[in-house]
């Protein structure tokens, strides 16, 4: 296995060959931007979805350390964080002296059958928990994700993204009192910034 730091370049690389595209794309807001970032190409890549693990365990556990707040389990809004959120519990899974994260995944609705679930898997109410995105861009998908992880009466820890596209998430999501920390920013993904 390769050391933290090996494991965030090597997905900086996967990132940048397999889930980046250039042209003219609308985004999920309306917005026309040059380039697209589907990071699914890598994360649900079995190599692209250890590194994200490893890499994504390492971000969230630093700041787990620093910031000296519980976290119970990881997820977010389907579909973009569910397998960063696996990746990222059985990475701690299989990491000796890890904290035990679970796994958690927020429906875009709640299931109109069985249990009626907003969020499903491993989270009861009380969990502090981490919301995991892969893109941040305005924050809407993010934002969504904390208010049924809330709704639902978990706390969140604070907010850790794969990819943050600077352009105005992360700002809005930490203007309702949530730390977000990224594992890379979009300069770093269109080559236009050192790691």
């Amino acid at each position: 296995m390769l050391n933290d730091d090996a494991a965030r370049k090597r997905l900086l690389t996967l990132l940048q060959t397999r889930s980046v595209f250039r042209g003219e794309f609308t985004l999920s807001s309306g917005v026309k931007s040059p380039y697209y970032v589907d990071c699914k190409l890598t994360t649900l890549d079995p190599e692209g979805a250890c590194l994200t693990g490893q890499s994504m365990h390492a971000l969230i556990l630093q700041e787990h350390l620093a910031a000296k707040v519980p976290v119970d389990a990881v997820g977010g809004l389907t579909m973009g964080a569910d397998p960063i959120a696996l990746a990222v519990g059985m990475h701690a899974h299989r990491t000796i002296g890890a904290p035990p994260w679970q796994v958690f995944s927020v429906r875009k609705s709640p299931k109109a059958y069985g249990q009626t679930k907003l969020v499903e898997g491993n989270f009861k109410k009380g969990d502090s928990v981490v919301v995991i995105d892969d893109v941040v861009t305005r924050g809407e998908s993010t934002i969504a994700a904390i208010n049924a992880v809330e709704k639902e009466g978990g706390k969140v820890a604070f907010v850790a993204v794969l990819v943050d596209r600077q352009e105005g998430g992360r700002d809005k999501i930490e203007a309702l009192g949530h730390r977000v920390v990224a594992l890379f920013n979009i300069g770093e993904l269109l080559g236009l910034a050192t790691t």
